[in-house]
């Protein structure tokens, strides 16, 4: 990797063109969200539409931008290219908003409500169902990049492992299909509902391919990268470390590493003549234990680009502070003056 790649930013992020996937990720409590929310920002200047999504239930980014969202894109308040969702990944495929189908497709609510019960044999599917109508929706959109917010490690690395449920559980179910189809329309033909069979076969069929070319982009680097952030104590370090491997094994691109929550000590607050500012005890043994870390990091990462930030004194919250903050994500932040 040549050394101009790896500059202290994400700057490198903005320069590949060709990326249509970001996720940001890390352990709980990180700053996983103002990150996130930083970094659409500033893919908003040079990308024609940008859509951030919280695959997180706890959905910060509402708090973040100071803004309510919802299931369905919602343009943020003062730009004209970014938009925001919120989702949950636990969610059932019954539990999705009507937005997120075609009448013309022939989906009826019973046609959901059966396709619930028929997903139900096979768990994890429900979950990676609404998952695939999300990423349909998406992709019919036409974003130039989507940036994810994921939730914490766990559920992340399940998101990620969705396509292979999904590809294995509905191979199942369409095998299945036409023991069901005369039975699922008789019971269209009872309640009095025009029902066919076909179309829940053609829902379930045209998941597939959307599942799979899904999985292949995210396997491309040229198309999908993946930003960890942590702190520098040991728990996020290792998390991170974990994450990483997975990545790794799911073939999944990674270079970025945010270190967030930094405390830079003042270089010199004193006059002229005057002897540096010490910091108080509890920031020198903190600097201490960061400088471990940091230091841990930089020989595991050799080859990220490790962009660091400080801890500041008030939360990042609102359209303008998240603004300010996110130039720290291209320009190297060097401490206090």
């Amino acid at each position: 990797m040549e050394i101009d790649s790896l500059t202290p930013s994400l700057q490198n992020i903005l320069d590949q063109t060709t990326l249509r996937w970001v996720f940001v990720g890390g352990k709980g409590g990180v700053g996983k969200t103002t990150c996130s929310c930083s970094l659409a920002v500033q893919l908003a200047k040079v990308r024609e539409s940008v859509l951030i999504i919280s695959t997180d239930p706890a959905h910060n980014i509402s708090d973040a931008f100071d803004q309510k969202f919802s299931k369905v894109p919602t343009k943020v308040k003062g730009f004209e290219n970014l938009f925001a969702m919120e989702i949950d990944p636990n969610i059932g495929y019954n539990e999705l908003p009507d937005e997120f189908f075609d009448e013309s497709e022939g989906i009826s609510r019973v046609t959901k409500s059966i396709m619930q019960e028929l997903v139900n044999a096979f768990p994890g599917i429900d979950e990676a169902l609404s998952y695939a109508e999300i990423m349909k929706l998406v992709k019919s959109m036409n974003f130039s990049v989507v940036v994810f917010d994921t939730a914490p490690t766990g559920h992340t690395l399940r998101l990620l492992s969705f396509p292979k449920v999904v590809e294995k559980g509905l191979g199942k179910i369409l095998q299945l299909k036409n023991s069901f189809g005369p039975f699922i329309q008789q019971i269209g033909s009872f309640v009095s509902m025009e029902f066919s069979a076909e179309s829940l076969a053609s829902k379930l069929d045209e998941m597939l391919p959307i599942i799979r070319s899904v999985n292949t982009q995210f396997r491309d680097p040229d198309q999908t990268t993946f930003v960890c952030v942590c702190i520098a104590e040991f728990l996020s370090v290792f998390e991170t470390e974990r994450l990483v491997q997975e990545l790794t094994k799911f073939n999944i691109d990674t270079h970025n590493i945010v270190v967030n929550q930094l405390l830079f000590p003042p270089k010199n607050i004193g006059g002229a003549g005057d002897a540096p500012d010490k910091p108080c005890k509890m920031c020198h043994a903190r600097c201490k234990v960061q400088a471990k870390y940091l230091d841990q990091i930089a020989d595991l990462y050799e080859d990220f680009n490790v962009t660091k930030l400080p801890l500041l004194e008030k939360e990042v919250r609102g359209v303008d502070e998240i603004k300010e903050f996110s130039k720290m994500l291209i320009v190297p932040y060097t401490g206090p003056a």
